[in-house]
């Protein structure tokens, strides 16, 4: 399913059982807490849901400008919402992630590694997007993540985010395909 508006950009998030009681920034919630370790930044930041996700969900593009410790993401496949995808990090540490990336939505996972992003518009129809965020290194063998730093840079990733949304203008075109 093209999950996209005249402007080429993604309409509201897909529609899951999950998302009628939590949002999408709620479901990253109850996911962050159940990993020990794991930490969360959310907030809202300026900016209508679609052109918020034209950066977020450009996981090739957006994604590695606003993440502080990404130096290069590349899609290796997608089918629907189901992403393959090769990360490395600005300290040369590679991961090949595997997971879904949907309007609003984004869990990847290695390993090593997990990146998780939401992002839902404010209702009634209030100006700006609320977003939220978490990754980090995960301990091997244990579904934990290593603590140390994670939440330092999480904030980081909302502040350069609101530098990227500040540079990009509204209504560009919708750099991630959803089938």
């Amino acid at each position: 399913m093209n999950d996209t508006s005249a402007g080429g950009g993604p309409e509201q998030p897909a529609a899951h059982e999950s998302d009628a009681v939590l949002g999408a920034v709620g479901r990253l919630e109850v996911m962050v807490s159940g990993i020990p370790g794991a930490r969360i930044a959310a907030d809202v930041v300026p900016g209508d849901f679609a052109d918020v996700w034209l950066v977020m969900g450009d996981l090739e593009g957006g994604f590695g400008r606003f993440q502080p410790d990404m130096r290069d993401l590349r899609v290796t496949h997608r089918e629907g919402e189901r992403v393959t995808a090769y990360a490395r990090s600005r300290f040369g540490f590679r991961a090949r992630l595997h997971g879904v990336v949907r309007p609003g939505w984004c869990w990847l996972q290695s390993r090593f590694l997990v990146i998780g992003m939401a992002a839902e518009p404010l209702p009634d129809g209030t100006p700006g997007t609320r977003v939220a965020l978490t990754g980090g290194v995960r301990v091997p063998g244990r579904a934990a993540i290593v603590p140390v730093g994670a939440e330092r840079e999480l904030h980081r990733a909302l502040t350069r985010l609101r530098t990227e949304l500040a540079a990009t203008p509204a209504g560009g075109t919708d750099p991630t395909p959803y089938d």
